[in-house]
C-alpha cells in the first residue's frame, strides 16, 4: 500500500470529501482552491496529482483541456489497507508458540489492538466479525 506524505494526505482528503458519490471527479483548480490554507500554487497541485495517479491513488480523466480526478478507493480501504499493512509487519507465530498477548505475530498484534479500541468501537469490530461469519456459512 502506497503510503502518503502530508501534501499527498491533503490532496487526498480533499478528493475524499468533496468526491464522495460515485463518478465524481475534482479538477486540478478546484483541488487548489480547496486547500487555499496552505497558500499552494497550481502547478504543485498539479504535480502531486501527477504523482497520485503515478501511484494508483486517483482515476484521472481529460475533461476539456483540463483533467479532472477522483480517488481510487475510499479512504476507508485505503485505511483498512494500511491497517492489514501495519499487521502484516507482525508477521506470524513461530511454529509451536503458544500463549498470550504477548507471543509475537499477526495474533498478538490483533490482542494488543483489540485491547486499545474503545468500547463503541470494540462493538463495531464485533458486529464486522459476527457479520464475516454470517456470510461464511452461508
Amino acid at each position: 500500500m502506497v503510503r502518503l506524505g502530508d501534501l499527498e494526505r491533503a490532496v487526498m482528503d480533499v478528493l475524499w470529501d468533496r468526491s464522495p458519490e460515485e463518478g465524481a471527479r475534482l479538477t486540478v483548480r478546484e483541488v487548489a482552491e480547496a486547500l487555499t490554507a496552505r497558500e499552494l500554487a497550481y502547478t504543485t497541485v498539479m504535480t502531486v496529482l501527477d504523482r497520485l495517479a503515478g501511484k494508483g491513488m486517483v482515476q484521472r480523466q481529460r475533461a476539456g483541456r483540463a483533467w479532472s480526478y477522483r480517488p481510487a478507493a475510499s479512504r476507508e480501504a485505503y485505511i483498512a489497507q494500511l491497517m492489514l499493512d501495519a499487521l502484516d509487519l507482525a508477521g506470524e507465530a513461530a511454529p509451536g508458540q503458544r500463549g498470550g498477548a504477548d507471543r509475537l505475530g499477526r495474533g498478538a498484534a490483533l490482542v494488543r489492538f483489540a485491547r486499545s479500541v474503545t468500547g463503541s468501537e470494540a462493538e463495531i469490530l464485533r458486529a464486522a466479525l459476527t457479520d464475516q461469519a454470517a456470510d461464511r456459512n452461508d
